[in-house]
């Protein structure tokens, strides 16, 4: 069995939420332990923080998920990626998702883990014709996903590795659906 990480990107500003919108209350539970939950199929989760951020990191420590903290925050999504991959070189293969999704099925993540077992280099999900997150990366990546900086996380792998990517169709809308103003949740 392979061993894949799930990376819950975590160290974002949340500007136009105005709070930390990871910590905002959902069904009596923060936001950030939904989106967790998306990736309970991951053999581990790591969640990549802000420096300072002592709210998130507590809530963290006390539902047991291991945390990094990117010190590269402001560098972007890119940055954080690479900071968990950092963190897990030894896997498999990352399931990666932005926290702000706590929609989405665990059946879903489910589906890519199972493909990156099987050997898919990337595999992503799509929701009526839309790709959505989590996206996974089997081991080959790792280097380009090390590599990466700005704002657009992984968009670059895809686009240049259009033929190595599993297309996984989901009844699943909540891959879609992030969250980034109070109005979202």
């Amino acid at each position: 069995m392979h061993d894949i990480t799930g990376l819950l990107l975590a160290a974002g500003a949340s500007q136009r939420y105005g709070s930390n919108k990871l910590l905002a209350e959902l069904d009596g539970q923060p936001l950030i332990l939904h989106s967790t939950r998306a990736l309970s199929d991951c053999d581990r989760v790591i969640a990549i923080v802000r420096e300072g951020d002592h709210a998130l990191h507590q809530v963290l420590q006390q539902a047991g998920i291991d945390w990094v903290v990117n010190p590269d925050a402001e560098a972007g999504m890119g940055r954080s990626i690479a900071a968990g991959v950092k963190a897990s070189e030894a896997s498999h293969g990352w399931c990666i998702l932005p926290a702000d999704m706590p929609a989405i099925r665990p059946a879903t993540t489910q589906s890519i883990v199972t493909a990156l077992q099987g050997g898919a280099p990337i595999a992503a999900p799509f929701y009526q014709q839309q790709r959505g997150h989590p996206v996974g990366f089997g081991a080959e990546f790792k280097d380009e996903l090390l590599a990466l900086t700005g704002d657009t996380g992984a968009r670059s792998i895809l686009a240049a590795h259009p033929d190595q990517s599993v297309r996984l169709d989901v009844d699943d809308a909540g891959i879609l659906h992030d969250i980034d103003t109070p109005l979202d949740l």
